[in-house]
C-alpha cells in the first residue's frame, strides 16, 4: 500500500501526543486524522474509514476499550492500542478484543512506524491463498508443510498447529490464551501457558539461527508472541 494514500486516524485526548504523531507521521507521507475524545473517534472512523486507528486506551467518556468494542462490531480496520506501560492486563484485554498491536507509553516513533507497517501490510494481505509466503518461510496450508529458504522443515502436528497461527498474523501480536485456543482448544486454561513455552522453544529450535537470541519468534513478555519473518 503506497504510505500517500494511506490515512490514519489518532484517537487520543492528549494534545502533545497528538501533535508528535501527527508531525512525524506526516513527515512519512501518512494522511492524519484526529480525535480527542472517544465519541469523536467512533464518529470520524465510520465517516473517514481510515486505513489505520491508533487508539489510546486511557480516553474520557467511553474509554478505549469500549471504542475497541464498538469498532470491531463493524469494522476490520487495523487498530494499534497505546497503553502505559504498567498496564499488562490491558494490553491483553486489547488484543484478545481485536486489536491488531500495541505501543507502549512512552514509545520509540521507529518502533511504531514499524508497527504501523506491520499493520497495514497484514491487513493487505490475502487470507485466500492456500499458501502463505513471508519472507523465507512458505507454509502450504493444504499440504500442511513448510520451507524455510527452500528447505523443508519436519514439524511436529502441534509445531505446525503453532507455526500456522503465528505466521497467519504475521506481524501482529498473538497473546498466550489466543495460542491456547487456537492450538490446544477451548478445554485449555491460561495456566497451561507452559505448553505454549515448549513448543516455541522447539520452533525456534528449527527456524533460528540462535534460538537463545531469537529474531523471528519474538516474546512479547507476559502478553504473547508475533512472528517477523522479515527485517522492517
Amino acid at each position: 500500500m503506497n504510505a500517500m494514500q494511506t490515512s490514519i486516524l489518532i484517537i487520543d485526548d492528549e494534545p502533545q501526543i497528538r501533535k508528535l504523531l501527527k508531525v512525524t507521521l506526516q513527515a512519512h507521507q501518512y494522511a492524519i486524522h484526529e480525535a480527542s475524545t472517544g465519541e469523536e473517534g467512533v464518529q470520524q472512523a465510520s465517516s473517514l474509514c481510515p486505513d489505520l486507528v491508533i487508539l489510546d486506551l486511557g480516553l474520557p467518556g467511553i474509554s478505549g476499550m469500549e471504542v475497541l468494542s464498538l469498532l470491531r462490531n463493524w469494522s476490520n480496520v487495523p487498530i494499534i492500542v497505546l497503553t502505559a506501560k504498567d498496564r499488562e492486563d490491558d494490553k491483553i484485554m486489547a488484543l484478545d478484543n481485536g486489536a491488531d498491536d500495541y505501543v507502549t507509553k512512552p514509545f520509540a516513533m521507529g518502533e511504531l512506524l514499524a508497527r504501523i507497517r506491520a499493520a497495514l501490510r497484514h491487513a493487505g494481505s490475502s487470507q485466500h491463498d492456500p499458501i502463505l509466503r513471508i519472507g523465507g518461510l512458505t507454509i502450504d496450508l493444504v499440504q500442511r508443510s513448510v520451507e524455510w529458504h527452500g528447505e523443508r522443515i519436519k514439524l511436529t502436528p502441534t509445531e505446525y498447529d503453532l507455526l500456522r497461527v503465528l505466521a497467519i498474523s504475521e506481524g501482529k501480536v498473538v497473546t498466550q490464551r489466543q495460542l491456547l485456543q487456537q492450538v490446544w482448544g477451548e478445554q485449555h486454561q491460561s495456566t497451561d501457558n507452559h505448553y505454549i513455552r515448549v513448543y516455541i522453544g522447539h520452533l525456534r529450535k528449527k527456524l533460528e539461527e540462535d534460538s537463545a537470541q531469537p529474531r523471528w519468534i519474538i516474546t512479547e513478555p507476559g502478553v504473547g508472541y508475533r512472528l517477523r519473518i522479515r527485517d522492517e
